[in-house]
């Protein structure tokens, strides 16, 4: 693997360190330096990876371009009582054309993914999702994206890829591994009822900012099933995180959108995870920068609280639960380890959907079951496997 594109974390950056208390998190990480050369990889489980990327950040040029505020709160912070396997990888700079942006961090992170390191992108615009994406190409298997964002960004289907447009190129580029997206804080006024209706049609799934802040736990089971996690920070609202020239007075409190980071961490299928739409220019006292920090340290903390209870193969540490409804047999699952639950659907052993047969879902999801309510994400998923 070729790491020459991306540049070492400053040296301003590792003096900071330096004046900071023991055992924080700057000093607890490896980090990519002019000094120490480029770090060693093995056993590590998380890298971070800055991309200075802004040219289609649509409304907010100056993205991603002074990552080290974020870098500077985050190596502040002391770690929890888990085992610190990060690695800060630096920044990958702005390409001769934004296509060699894209090229260089989806060869990171087909890298990274594939030697089972989840990579944390700082960025740039939301379009770098569009990189990561096509970063799973080589693995060959269909993926699920998760967008917490106030807005669809489906864009017109002959406009440029943007940080406006990129998931509708993300539905109809080919190849097409994309097999759900659910959009997580959606604010209605921001989407047009064509684009929800269009997404209703593609059986994706999609909550509401209110929906969630009334009850914050109803993210968990949509991130659970995610592999991308990508977070536009216009999704939060502009008192707590200013530093985006799209941020608007409502949005996600900087407490839901760690929590959010959090239940992304302790997913066991998320495989990459990215923040986006930092602008330090429009900053108010490192407010934002501050707010990422805990994100990030918040997703770390899930990581390493991962139960790998994942029902794959043998379902002897599961209870399993037969409920008849209608002309359907709906079998759910309870983990003894997290108490977590999830649905199935029955599919041969053959079939390429077969890791999209299980469904991460609630007790209360459970509950509509004996009710004779089949469950909203048990039909929309069977409607995207016949």
């Amino acid at each position: 693997m070729n790491f020459d594109y991306l540049n070492p974390v400053s040296e301003s950056l590792l003096t900071h360190i330096k004046m900071q208390a023991n055992k924080t998190l700057g000093q607890c990480i490896d980090i990519y330096t002019t000094k120490n050369g480029f770090p060693n990889l093995e056993n590590k489980k998380i890298a971070i990876i800055g991309v200075d990327e802004d040219r289609a950040s649509v409304n907010n040029i100056g993205a991603g371009s002074d990552l080290n505020e974020i870098r500077k709160e985050l190596y502040q912070l002391y770690p929890g009582n888990w085992p610190i396997s990060v690695v800060d990888l630096g920044n990958i700079s702005k390409g001769n054309s934004i296509e060699d942006t894209y090229f260089a961090l989806g060869e990171l992170l087909t890298y990274l993914i594939k030697s089972k390191i989840i990579p944390i992108i700082i960025g740039g615009g939301q379009d770098l999702t569009y990189a990561n994406y096509r970063a799973y190409d080589q693995l060959e298997q269909t993926v699920n994206l998760v967008a917490i964002d106030n807005k669809f960004d489906l864009g017109s289907i002959d406009e440029e890829l943007n940080s406006k447009s990129f998931l509708s190129k993300i539905v109809m580029n080919q190849p097409c591994n994309l097999f759900n997206y659910c959009n997580l804080g959606y604010q209605t006024y921001f989407n047009s009822q064509d684009e929800i209706d269009l997404l209703e049609g593609l059986f994706f799934e999609a909550h509401r900012l209110g929906e969630i802040t009334n009850s914050i736990q109803i993210v968990e089971p949509a991130l659970r099933d995610a592999d991308i996690v990508s977070v536009d920070m216009s999704s939060v609202k502009n008192s707590e995180a200013p530093a985006n020239n799209n941020a608007t007075p409502n949005g996600f409190s900087g407490a839901e959108i760690c929590a959010i980071a959090r239940y992304a961490g302790i997913s066991d299928k998320v495989s990459s995870f990215g923040i986006y739409e930092y602008n330090s220019k429009f900053d108010n006292k490192n407010q934002t920068a501050q707010l990422i920090s805990q994100m990030i340290w918040y997703f770390i903390e899930g990581v390493n609280y991962r139960a790998n209870d994942y029902p794959f193969g043998l379902k002897d540490n599961y209870q399993k639960y037969i409920v008849p409804i209608e002309d359907q047999v709906l079998n759910f699952f309870k983990s003894n380890k997290s108490g977590r639950w999830w649905m199935e659907i029955s599919l041969n052993d053959n079939n390429k959907y077969k890791r999209h047969a299980l469904i991460p879902c609630t007790y209360q999801d459970y509950l509509s079951a004996t009710n004779q309510e089949i469950p909203d994400r048990w039909l929309r998923t069977l409607k995207k496997l016949i």
